[in-house]
This record gives structure tokens, sequence and C-alpha cells, in this order.
């Protein structure tokens, strides 16, 4: 059984898995949205040729991969799995994770997935107890249920074979289906603060926090506000409920005390970027203009991260002149703006001749068209409607510094 998530969805193969009663493995590969219709052929095709050997993939995208035994669940995998990351993840909240390292390769019946003879491999030397590995391999099918169900753009394939042994549960399908696709109706309430398990968050206003939450809420809170963790892998750390965190952190992601951004990957070795090539190893210099001193620390925060040089004003009449002095490569300017709109601001720049060929960019929380036709009609060069995520505000950028940059 193969096929693409444009013909039938997810929900009814597992479905077809449960009632036919099969064992085997299924592997699901999403694909970008982006595909035209033809290159989408071209991949079906691939698949279909590709489906002989569905334990490795075609690219280096997203996959999954589900385990049945006699129609019931008994194991989920993700890309992250082979390289053990989400297994270390896991022993976090056992104190565990450091276990790994000691232990040889497993030599088990179930070699095709790393992890999961690793966790048995624990069990056996009592490294894990059979609770807390049951509760590991819950996690792992209830995150890969979530992805799946999610997936809009993808192919899959069901390969029968052998059962992946030993065996420590077997789920019904029906019953986690129900569960699952309760948690994504009431995921998307979170919608725009909150979009992906795989965002991180760091505080926007630390004083508002500090002022409504006790102490020691504040100081938890605060130490997982890296940028780097993201919302999964603290549900993960902590043995909590993934949905029962984003509710947690959603008021003060909605006032804009906290913000959500995607996770920040380790810093590497500095080497040459393509924009420190273009601008002769100096990098864009991003002036935002905003009143609200929450978004222009976000925007610092992202852009930093991504070696860039950023700078936040929020006095719109100051902005002017510091403007003048920072000659930036783009300007990112608020529209609603105490004292100065951002029109204004936008108008004022553009008389200049040191600005008229400068990106503008105005933020906007409207999305009513007029708003776009004045802003272009004071020389706007695009808008962006917030709350903006990190992807989105990365994009723009990247199209107007006509940057070849690798921001993933």
């Amino acid at each position: 059984m193969q096929g693409t998530l444009s013909e039938i969805d997810l929900r009814s193969v597992l479905q077809l898995i449960e009632l036919g009663q099969r064992t085997g493995e299924l592997l699901v590969e999403a694909y970008p949205t982006s595909l035209e219709d033809s290159d989408r052929k071209v991949w079906k095709k691939d698949w279909q040729t590709f489906a002989c050997e569905p334990k490795t993939t075609l690219g280096t995208g997203q996959y999954w991969l589900i385990f049945f035994v006699n129609g019931k669940i008994v194991y989920g995998a993700d890309r992250a799995s082979s390289s053990l990351i989400r297994l270390r993840d896991y022993l976090h909240r056992y104190q565990a994770q450091g276990a790994i390292d000691l232990l040889q390769s497993a030599s088990l019946a179930t070699t095709n997935e790393p992890e999961y003879a690793y966790l048995w491999l624990m069990l056996e030397k009592k490294q894990l107890s059979p609770e807390q590995a049951r509760s590991i391999i819950e996690s792992a099918i209830a995150e890969v249920l979530f992805d799946l169900l999610s997936l809009r753009h993808g192919a899959f394939v069901f390969e029968a074979g052998t059962a992946l042994a030993p065996q420590l549960i077997a789920l019904d399908v029906a019953p986690q289906l129900v569960k699952i696709v309760g948690q994504l109706q009431q995921w998307k309430q979170f919608h725009p603060y909150i979009q992906s398990p795989h965002q991180s968050f760091i505080i926007g206003n630390e004083a508002r926090l500090k002022a409504t939450l006790p102490e020691q809420a504040y100081q938890s809170l605060a130490r997982w506000a890296d940028g780097k963790t993201s919302l999964r892998q603290l549900s993960r750390f902590l043995n909590r409920d993934l949905l029962t965190l984003a509710k947690g952190i959603y008021p003060y992601a909605e006032r804009g005390w906290i913000h959500l951004i995607d996770a920040i990957a380790p810093k590497k070795q500095k080497s040459q970027s393509s924009s420190e090539v273009q601008e002769g190893n100096h990098s864009p210099h991003v002036v935002c203009i905003d009143d609200d001193a929450s978004i222009g620390k976000i925007v610092e925060y992202i852009l930093q991260e991504k070696g860039f040089r950023a700078t936040a004003i929020a006095d719109p009449l100051q902005a002017l002149g510091r403007v003048f002095q920072l000659k930036p490569d783009l300007i990112l300017c608020d529209i609603a703006m105490p004292q100065l709109e951002g029109y204004e601001v936008c108008a004022m720049l553009r008389r200049s001749v040191a600005f008229r060929q400068t990106p503008i960019i105005m933020l906007t929380g409207k999305e009513a068209f007029v708003d776009r036709v004045r802003a272009r009609l004071v020389g706007a060069t695009d808008y962006l409607t917030k709350p903006f995520g990190e992807s989105e505000l990365l994009l723009l950028l990247e199209k107007y510094l006509n940057l070849e940059m690798c921001l993933k």
C-alpha cells in the first residue's frame, strides 16, 4: 500500500492498517508545499520506484515511521530517532541521558531502529524501569501521530514484514486517533501566537512577567526561555503534555510578554556566510522602529542570532536622527505609533537621497487593503503583518537584501 496525501489522508491509512490487522511498518515523508504539480508527479513516480526499499528516504526531508503488529501500534520513530537525539531528550526526565554513551551498539532483533534497540538495552541493563520505557514509547507514538495528522503534503508506503521485537506495548489505533485529533483541534486555538511544537520561546517583557508570576514560577519559565529549547523538547524534559505547556504559555504570548520563535540551532564555528561574502565581511544592518519595545527586542534577538546587526528604536521622534547616523541596509517601521505614524516616518525617509533605495518594510497589526495601499503610496517596499514569525521576517530580509542565505 502506497500513495500521496492528496489521494488519501493518513487517518484513513491508519484505519485501513488496523482493520486489516497488518504487521509491518508505515513510512511517511513530507515534501515541500512549494512543489509545482509537475514536480509532485515526478516525486510520486520516484516513490513508486522507491517503495521496495522503504528504510531509507528519497532526500533530506522530514520522515516518520510507525511500526504495527496485528494492526496495533508498537512504536513510532522520526528523523531524529536514528541519531538518538530524541531518546536523549526523553531520558532527560529521568536524569539518564548520559547512559547511552556508556552502551555499545545493541545486537537485538530490532536493529532497523537504533533508538528502540538502545531503549531495550537500557531495560536489560536496568538503567530504565519497564514503566519508564513504556512512558517513553507512548510519548514517541503520540508525537509521531501528532505530526502525521497535521501533515498535508507528502507520500507514504506501508511494507508488510516481521514484527518489531521485542514488544513492550501495543496500542489500538482508533482511541489514539480520537485523542490526537482532539489535541490538534485545541492546538489550532493557539494560532497565530503558537504555531508549531518546534518553536522555542524568549521573554519579551520581563517586568510584566515578574509582576504577574510568583518568583519560583518566573524563574522556572526564564530557565527555558533560551530561544533554543523547543516546546516539544520541554514537554519531553518535563514529562508534561505538549498541550498543557502551550496552554500555560499562551496568555503571555498573546499579550506579547513571551515571543515564540523557530528554535535556534547551536552556534557553529564561524565561517564565511554568503551574506558576509557579498558584503565583504560586512553583515547587513537592520533597524526596527516600533514603540512596542518587546517587538524591537524580539527582532534584535532573532537577527543577531542569524549574524545580522540589528538596532531597535522605540521612540519614532528620535528614530529619524538615529537612522541617518546608522545608515541601515533595511528598515522595519511600525505603522501605528504615537506622535509620529509610520507612514510619516517612511515618507520623510524617502525624501532623502540617502534612503530612496533602502528597503522599508511596514509593520502593522491590520490587514486592511487600504493600509497596504497607503503604505505603498508613501514609498514602503513591503509590509509585514503582526504577529509575525521568524521565518516570515527572514524571508523578507533575504528577498530585499538580495542574499542567498542559509538561515535554517
